[in-house]
């Protein structure tokens, strides 16, 4: 590259600003990286929070769901299951975190309401109602924090590539080409002096020989 490069004031003036552009950048991607590195980790902290409350809700909930099981049968069980209505009360919005679109679960969380006669239920059935219908906001909030980390991994994985390209790339390249024109050009003006010397010493002995 240095050779197709004619080493001259103007090149090396757009040599410095591409350096000083490529340097700006890479601090700008090295703070951007930062900031998604410990966005996602307060991400992950609470993912293994929530996965942590949900194991032992649903120790509680199968051990309750296992005794229904047992004392109402399966074929009753699965009945009222096919009876609970799909989960609508919550909404999807997103923000903004240095250019990540994070997802952000709303919803409101609702008093269970029985959708079976107890007459034919038992208090097993309740409490594993009960314990599955509080798995499911953690769950909300698990596919929340989930898919920011996702996201967020994704680029930080993106920036740390430009940041390395600028790193390992860029920035030596647009060093080294400043470093051989700066070179060629100082060594062009030592032999300009050196010529502009030997011309005044060559005027001067003209002059007293005259």
């Amino acid at each position: 590259m240095q050779e197709n490069i004619a080493s001259t004031k103007a090149n090396l003036i757009a040599a410095q600003i591409s350096l000083d552009f490529s340097k700006k950048g890479y601090e700008l991607l090295d703070k951007k990286r930062n900031v998604l590195i410990r966005e996602m980790m307060e991400f992950m902290d609470r993912a293994k929070e929530i996965q942590q409350k949900m194991r032992e809700i649903f120790k509680d909930a199968y051990e309750a769901l296992t005794v229904a099981n047992i004392t109402l049968g399966i074929n009753e069980v699965h009945e009222v299951a096919r009876s609970i209505p799909e989960a609508t009360e919550f909404t999807i919005l997103t923000y903004s975190v240095m250019g990540v679109e994070i997802p952000q679960i709303k919803y409101e969380k609702r008093e269970i309401v029985p959708y079976y006669s107890f007459y034919h239920t038992n208090t097993a059935l309740d409490v594993a109602l009960q314990k599955f219908h509080q798995v499911k906001y953690l769950l909300y909030e698990l596919s929340e924090v989930e898919d920011s980390v996702y996201k967020l991994a994704i680029e930080i994985k993106r920036t740390q590539k430009r940041t390395n390209a600028l790193k390992n790339i860029q920035i030596p390249k647009y060093e080294a080409l400043v470093k051989f024109i700066s070179e060629v050009l100082e060594e062009k003006e030592r032999e300009d002096f050196f010529r502009l010397k030997v011309l005044k010493k060559k005027k001067l002995r003209r002059a007293l020989s005259e």
